[in-house]
């Protein structure tokens, strides 16, 4: 059982450390992301706790903001789990969802595999998806300096894991290379549930977005 007060006291740290992020990867992503993992466990059978600290501390130090290493974040996680005298079990189990979470090209295959991994994994891509999801690969996207669309610029969905992680294509892409197949890489029933939902309203976004590309609206 994990005390209420750790919760709080990790929300506080995730507070602080992520204070200047960038939009996308804010307290604001994470908070969404916990309140999906919320809504998503009340229906699987899981160990609440550990999806609440999965979901806190599952971008700490996201790997594209710390030159592509992947072990800045659960070195961080660790560390602080460690600081509150949380259950080795417990922190073990942490890091793996913060070093599985992650899409990663879409061709990356997870080492380890728990429920509680698939409720905040789940969690984590709604937030990658829908509304918020077209929000914030823009903002990504301005961050990054890229292009909104070039036509000639063919979106690359078999990308490797590396490629990916240097891809610096125009923005909208990442919805072909990413987005719209997170709807099909869902866990849960209740994430495909509301993947369906946001998966529609991108496919209106891009139809849209076109029309507007080619001055037919």
């Amino acid at each position: 059982m994990i005390n209420p007060d750790l919760i709080d006291k990790t929300i506080l740290f995730v507070k602080e450390k992520l204070e200047n992020a960038e939009g996308g990867h804010d307290w604001f992503h994470i908070e969404r992301v916990y309140k999906n993992a919320l809504l998503i466990s009340k229906n699987e059978v899981c160990n609440s706790g550990i999806v609440q600290l999965g979901a806190l501390l599952h971008d700490i130090a996201d790997s594209k903001f710390h030159d592509g290493d992947e072990t800045v974040g659960p070195r961080i996680a660790r560390d602080f789990l460690e600081s509150e005298n949380v259950d080795e079990e417990i922190i073990a189990h942490v890091v793996n969802i913060i070093e599985n979470i992650s899409y990663k090209g879409g061709n990356f295959e997870k080492k380890f595999s728990s429920i509680e991994l698939d409720v905040v994994q789940d969690a984590d891509r709604l937030d990658a998806i829908g509304a918020i999801g077209i929000a914030r690969t823009f903002n990504y996207g301005g961050f990054k300096n890229r292009a909104l669309y070039n036509p000639n610029i063919a979106p690359n969905s078999s990308m490797t894991k590396e490629e990916y992680k240097k891809n610096d294509s125009p923005t909208l892409n990442h919805f072909y290379e990413k987005l719209l197949l997170l709807k099909d890489k869902m866990n849960t029933q209740t994430g495909k549930q509301i993947a369906q939902e946001r998966h529609r309203y991108m496919e209106g976004f891009l139809a849209q977005f076109y029309a507007e590309w080619e001055g037919e609206k």
